[in-house]
């Protein structure tokens, strides 16, 4: 039998050992223990995403009532606490009594009996006592890093582009538990027939929220490819490219392959998507995924979006830039991207979208389309980079978006039509 405290503990110390992204290592780890139900994944799942949205809020707490500060602690001892806490501040259906009586139980069978009345002793401490709060009058900036979770210079960076109160927003809605959405396959079924298969509520215009998805992957309709999983706000970028049955479309960033699959059902799979991405394992899985929904139309291919490739010159009607990016707008869904970047990376990534967006605009014909498109929120990656590109190439913008965290990620779109 499979212990989920044990193993949610097992995936936090992996995490944190090997710099490992949390929904991989989810994966990895869950998929080891054969015949694990639906409560057992559910559980673990909630227990590793969240620690990992709240990870310095949950250290906060920890630091209030231990003499021995969280990063000092044993890996184990560490692991151990900070999913107690998770589940002693954060979830209403777990006992207390429960989580604090595991949590000393692994801590003995771990080898750390000596540090079992130590974690017994903190844990009903932070249990009985009031959850502490970061100190306002320490500065804005500080207290949303330690209430959302958030590295300082994000916080900073927030304040600095949408006011205090928005950035409060911003950061609130990422540590918010995320529901799973799905672009349904118009081209197999219609989106009311979907909804009569499975528990989904409607979202925009073919999309829909999971109301139960701890595993999407066993879902008879998905099995049968009759959805893919897709962000509402993924989808709108391809709503703004709005690619026409019988069009050649470029997806030069395309990998895992949601953004080319909702091109293909809105082109009833007709004419032709080029999918390229960088890495060959990525291009595959785009190929695996698209005989799953049983697409036609799509070609996967390994390329540098980068550097361009002759045959398609002036040859698409559209073309998507997806393009690498800090990705702060999906810290909800990968709270790992908040820990993992830094200031720096911002100017790199811009610099690598502009070279992206050089070699993309030369694909487009005369009267077409290119969406540029990123999920971070960050100036320089977003409408500096489109003042840029309209600076410098043959196009006028004719819809810019920029969305914040919320029901979706948060999503920049730019529209531009090129000039004949």
């Amino acid at each position: 039998m499979i212990n989920e405290r044990e193993t949610a503990v097992n995936i936090l110390m992996e995490i944190e050992r090997e710099h490992s992204y949390s929904g991989i290592a989810l994966s990895r780890n869950l998929n080891k223990a054969d015949g694990l139900d639906a409560r057992v994944r559910g559980l673990v799942t909630e227990i590793v995403n969240g620690c990992m949205r709240n990870l310095i809020y949950i250290d906060f707490i920890i630091d209030k009532f231990s003499k021995v500060p969280s990063l000092k602690m044993e890996p184990l001892i560490r692991g151990l606490t900070r999913a107690a806490v998770y589940q002693i501040k954060f979830m209403d259906r777990i006992p207390i009594s429960a989580a604090v009586d595991e949590a000393v139980k692994l801590a003995k069978k771990r080898g750390f009996g000596g540090l079992a009345g130590f974690v017994n002793g903190l844990l009903r401490n932070i249990a009985r006592s009031e959850t502490p709060m970061p100190n306002i009058s320490d500065g804005w900036d500080r207290f949303l890093s330690v209430r959302y979770s958030f590295p300082l210079w994000i916080t900073r960076y927030y304040i600095g582009r949408f006011g205090s109160e928005t950035a409060r927003l911003v950061c609130e809605a990422s540590v918010k538990q995320q529901r799973v959405h799905i672009c349904v396959n118009t081209n197999r079924i219609t989106r009311e027939g979907l909804l009569g298969l499975m528990a989904a509520e409607p979202s925009g215009e073919n999309g829909a929220y999971l109301i139960k998805s701890s595993d999407v992957t066993a879902l008879k309709p998905f099995r049968d490819g009759l959805f893919h999983v897709m962000d509402g706000s993924s989808m709108r970028a391809v709503e703004a490219l709005d690619p026409k049955p019988g069009e050649t479309v470029m997806d030069l960033c395309a990998a895992p392959g949601g953004k080319s699959f909702y091109c293909a059902y809105l082109m009833k799979n007709q004419g032709h998507i080029y999918a390229f991405d960088i890495h060959p394992h990525k291009v595959e899985l785009i190929r695996e995924s698209a005989g799953r929904l049983g697409i036609k139309n799509l070609i996967a291919r390994t390329a540098d979006a980068r550097a361009v490739i002759p045959e398609f010159y002036a040859k698409a009607d559209r073309v998507l830039v997806d393009a690498p990016c800090t990705g702060l707008g999906v810290a909800g869904r990968k709270p790992d991207i908040k820990y993992a970047r830094a200031a720096e990376d911002i100017l790199s990534l811009a610099r690598l979208q502009r070279e992206i967006l050089d070699a993309g605009q030369k694909y487009v014909k005369r009267e077409g389309v290119l969406v540029y498109s990123t999920c971070t929120l960050t100036k320089e990656e977003n409408e500096e980079n489109a003042a840029w590109f309209l600076e410098n190439y043959p196009y006028e913008l004719i819809y810019e978006e920029l969305t914040l965290p919320g029901e979706s990620d948060g999503f920049y779109i730019a529209k531009f039509l090129r000039k004949g």
